[in-house]
């Protein structure tokens, strides 16, 4: 294993494997009203365009995770999710810190991502990663009432 970022609780964060999309399924399905597929995980690990990062511990248990998409100088943060349990312990700044760290070492210069305008905890993570409201999308994110909710877009310069 050639990448390897520490992260709290005894956890660390490294690239995901094939066998991890389960997991991820899981965890996202806890987090978000429409959860990904553990298909749709398979594929982002599969390709090397949307690097995958756990943070789990010696035994591979999972407790969050984070999907990007990099094109040419450009990367999104498709999503990030924590288990509930492993929720307000810093992971989503390991997991932020990771993916920051090996972008390092690409020709990646900006970051984007969106964010319900709601979700302060989010947010704040967000914020305290350098990221800045761009603009919003209203009705980006279908709700289970059926309404939909705005989101931030948000943007980081990583140069």
């Amino acid at each position: 294993m050639d990448k390897l970022w520490l992260a709290p609780q005894g956890l660390h964060v490294e690239p995901a494997e094939p066998s991890d999309a389960a997991a991820l399924a899981k965890i996202h399905a806890g987090s978000f009203y429409r959860g990904w597929s553990s298909e749709e995980f398979s594929n982002f690990i599969a390709d090397k365009a949307t690097p995958t990062y756990v943070a789990c511990d010696a035994k591979r248990r999972i407790a969050g995770f984070a999907v990007i998409r990099t094109v040419l100088d450009e990367a999104e943060l498709l999503t990030i999710a924590v288990d509930k349990k492993w929720r307000n312990k810093r992971l989503g700044r390991a997991l932020l810190d990771a993916v920051f760290a090996d972008l390092l070492m690409s020709p990646v210069t900006t970051m984007f991502l969106e964010v319900d305008e709601q979700n302060t905890p989010a947010i704040r993570l967000y914020e305290h990663h350098g990221f800045k409201a761009v603009s919003k999308r209203k009705g980006y994110y279908p709700r289970p009432d059926g309404s939909a909710a705005t989101a931030l877009v948000m943007t980081r310069d990583l140069g």
